[in-house]
């Protein structure tokens, strides 16, 4: 069983796009019963829902999700998960400080899965095509972070 958990500053936008597009991306390939993937905010606005631009785009792009309430980063999270996924360097850099650093290297970036080591862009504020942006982002980080971990079962399973 593969723990990840995705983590934004107040898991209203990027993280649970992530949490929900990785989940798409596992569900299509087969592989739910292998996968628990979660969200959080190092900074979440505790009880607020997934913002709407976050809603839209998943709608749009026909990703299940569930409405559900931001909740805390904790520093038993470290134990909890084998992926600690930050969307920023800034959320990496805090989820370090609330977890005592990161003796076992379990700690990453998301964009870095992908080659390109950036934030994945905070749509916060901004307009639909921000969230579009952050959507593709999302995207292709979850997509290089699920080939990263099941890369030979993935292209078993294409060839059959």
């Amino acid at each position: 069983m593969t723990k990840i958990i995705f983590v934004c500053l107040g898991n209203t936008c990027r993280s649970p796009m992530a949490e929900f597009v990785m989940k798409n991306l596992v569900a299509r390939a087969g592989f739910e019963k292998n996968f628990v993937i979660e969200s959080a905010g190092c900074a979440p606005s505790i009880g607020a829902e997934i913002s709407e631009g976050t809603v839209k785009i998943l709608r749009e792009k026909n990703i299940p999700f569930q409405q559900r309430e931001a909740k805390e980063f904790l520093a038993d999270d470290y134990k909890r998960f084998d992926y600690l996924i930050g969307l920023s360097r800034s959320n990496v850099r805090d989820m370090k400080e609330i977890c005592g650093g990161d003796p076992d290297g379990k700690i990453f970036l998301l964009m870095d899965f992908a080659g390109v080591h950036r934030d994945v862009v905070d749509p916060w504020g901004g307009d639909g095509e921000d969230y579009e942006i952050t959507y593709r982002d999302v995207l292709t980080g979850c997509k290089a972070l699920f080939e990263k971990i099941c890369g030979d079962e993935i292209n078993d399973r294409r060839e059959i």
